[in-house]
């Protein structure tokens, strides 16, 4: 025991003097360059959304009750509103959860003013979702124009992408926008006028996209969730063009699917894994402009229920799709964002391994000479906090009449933790998807080939997906014994977490 002992101290103090070197002193040093780095890209991005908040406040205090509406109320004239193009919403539907009906509510009881259709895409009536909204119709059937849509099992493509495009097929002829969804999704009541409005106001936008605010529920996966969003969320709170774009919400003009435009549909049927992912490849490849309107940010409430393990199947399914793409320039595009991903998650989190070093040495020699490292996240946690509080101001004000989000009920100690171990597993996941090039998506497994997918299993394994916890096969099973880790995170939770949010 004593040997054991022995050896275990010989090997701290080496890592501890290992970790004193020029090369771990460069490691630290760029750790803090990267928290740094965040921590300006959350502050940017916070001043955004902080401008919309002000414009619309100024709006109110000139008599404009409606600024979560329109910037002008006089657009809310009859004379305006009848001249709104006709606007088709695509939402390809898996499984029923606990928030899909306020979430599909909020969808359909939208305040746009011009023609709106709604179609919900199903893969076959046996899925849970078919009956729960169409009896969600039925409850508005004489305020709302809607159907659900049976799209039949995919072949060529993801179920996702097979549904949006049958929903593409059955669109209204003279629908001049289509605007995909998930159903996962809580809409704003002016949404759709506000990215109709920019759509009319710069014919040259591609694509009108958002980003979701996650919720967390308070166990550790919702805020590995909640922080692998986050830094994405910088690239969309531009006000404007962005190169990024989120398959939740998409706003596109009907017609660009209707004539095959630079490939869309072609792209997207014949192989296609990822919508965003791809139709992104194709408005750089042909230099189209992405645009993402501050105020297209959307709570996203987390399952109550959502594990560990369902978190690592959603991480896995985020880098697998850096293995699809359309052409040799996306390949390579895809190729340096997983080699950028990788190195800057371990770099960010290696001098926090460095420091758990040297505190566990100092521990066992106090009398030999404590190593003190600064801790890099400081900023960077205020920086997230701040940009959180400033997006739930927001869309407490989009959505006046709808539950309100409470920063309350976010446990920044989960946050924290949950930084160190996305950043982690990130790398780990993101090699998996590498050499496995198949992923199980909602109960399908797809396998890749040069890119796209050349098999499709049905497992019908699963019984949740991953983020809502939708049961995908009908009657609801409960979940098995849950893991210690997830206890403790939950336990952890529960602690300092007063009141979790729900809707």
């Amino acid at each position: 025991m004593a040997a054991m002992e022995a050896a275990a101290d010989a090997v701290l103090a080496a890592a501890s003097r290992a970790f004193c070197g020029p090369a771990a002193v460069f490691i630290q040093i760029q750790g803090c360059l990267i928290c740094l780095t965040l921590g300006l890209g959350w502050a940017v991005a916070a001043l955004v959304r902080k401008k919309e908040i002000r414009r619309m406040r100024r709006r109110i205090v000139d008599g404009n009750s409606f600024a979560f509406l329109c910037d002008d109320v006089n657009e809310l004239e009859h004379s305006v509103q009848e001249k709104l193009p006709r606007v088709s919403v695509i939402m390809p539907l898996k499984g029923f959860g606990e928030h899909n009906l306020q979430n599909w509510r909020t969808q359909i009881t939208s305040l746009y003013g011009g023609p709106l259709e709604f179609l919900f895409v199903v893969e076959s009536k046996d899925d849970p979702a078919y009956h729960a909204v169409s009896r969600l119709i039925a409850e508005y059937k004489d305020k709302l124009e809607a159907k659900v849509v049976v799209a039949g099992l995919s072949t060529t493509c993801s179920q996702k992408i097979h549904n949006q495009l049958i929903g593409v097929e059955k669109m209204h002829k003279d629908s001049k926008y289509v605007l995909f969804l998930d159903d996962d999704v809580r809409l704003h009541p002016g949404t759709i006028g506000a990215l109709t409005k920019e759509m009319e106001k710069n014919p040259e936008i591609f694509i009108q996209t958002g980003y979701p605010l996650d919720l967390p529920s308070g166990s550790l996966g919702s805020y590995c969730i909640y922080e692998y969003h986050m830094p994405c969320s910088i690239g969309f709170a531009t006000g404007g063009k962005t190169f990024f774009l989120w398959g939740g919400c998409m706003m596109m003009h009907a017609d660009d699917f209707r004539q095959d435009l630079y490939g869309v549909v072609s792209g997207l049927r014949d192989g296609g894994y990822s919508d965003d992912m791809t139709l992104a490849a194709i408005a750089g490849q042909h230099k189209r402009l992405i645009s993402s309107p501050p105020v297209a940010v959307f709570p996203h409430p987390l399952s109550s229920d959502l594990s560990f393990s369902r978190y690592w199947n959603y991480l896995r399914k985020q880098t697998f799709v850096l293995e699809s793409y359309v052409s040799k320039v996306n390949w390579m595009m895809n190729r340096a964002l997983f080699a950028s991903h990788c190195y800057l998650s371990w770099g960010f989190v290696w001098p926090y391994i460095m420091a758990l070093v040297h505190v566990v040495v100092a521990l066992r020699a106090p009398y030999s000479e404590i190593v003190k490292d600064a801790s890099n996240s400081s900023c960077e946690l205020v920086s997230m906090w701040n940009l959180t509080k400033v997006e739930i101001q927001l869309c407490n004000m989009l959505s006046p009449e709808g539950p309100k989000v409470s920063l309350g009920s976010y446990n920044w100690g989960l946050v924290f933790i949950a930084v160190l171990v996305d950043n982690f597993l990130y790398p780990i996941s993101a090699f998996r998807s590498h050499f496995s090039q198949s992923i199980n998506w909602s109960g399908i497994r797809y396998h890749l080939k040069d890119g796209k997918i050349s098999k499709i299993e049905r497992e019908n394994k699963l019984k949740y997906t991953d983020l809502g916890g939708k049961h995908l096969y009908g009657k609801r099973t409960y979940p098995s014994k849950t893991s210690l880790l997830g206890y403790l995170s939950r336990t952890v939770a529960q602690w300092h977490q007063p009141k979790k949010y729900d809707v």
